[in-house]
């Protein structure tokens, strides 16, 4: 495996591909960095030269940012929302969708598995009636025998 940006990338695949792997370069990236480092779109990874793979890592290097510095500058900018208390950061504190997406429903990716409120199951329903129904007799029952 050909390892760029610390991230080993699979050999199988073509090289447009197989650099989407690396976090903060896609497919319209991918194309840019290929032709200034000037390696052919339709080569796999496991045909590739070193000094191919050297160009393509000092092109990610120069014009990129990638893997951890992109997540801790995306991190940093959350961190900072929140700190000066905007909508956005109001809204990841709350970890609800930020984009304005609607949720009343959906929105279960942001919120969690379903925690359903006010609705029991039948059987769940039909004990309680009927232990309350029992703790009404008891009492009844007592204060006529008496």
């Amino acid at each position: 495996m050909a390892r760029i940006s610390g991230i080993d990338i699979p050999d199988q695949k073509r090289i447009v591909i197989a650099l989407s792997y690396i976090y903060g370069i896609g497919r319209s990236n991918v194309v840019k960095i290929l032709d200034s480092a000037k390696v052919d779109f339709s080569k796999r990874v496991k045909d590739l030269s070193e000094e191919e793979i050297s160009r393509i890592q000092k092109v990610i290097d120069s014009g990129y940012k990638v893997e951890g510095d992109l997540r801790k500058e995306i991190q940093e900018n959350i961190k900072r929302l929140k700190q000066i208390g905007s909508y956005k950061g109001k809204r990841h504190l709350a970890n609800l969708p930020v984009r304005g997406q609607r949720t009343r429903t959906n929105a279960r990716t942001k919120r969690g598995k379903r925690v359903t409120i006010g609705a029991l199951k039948k059987e769940e329903l039909l004990r309680k009636q009927k232990g309350e129904v029992d703790k009404t007799k008891a009492p009844a029952t007592e204060t006529k025998t008496k």
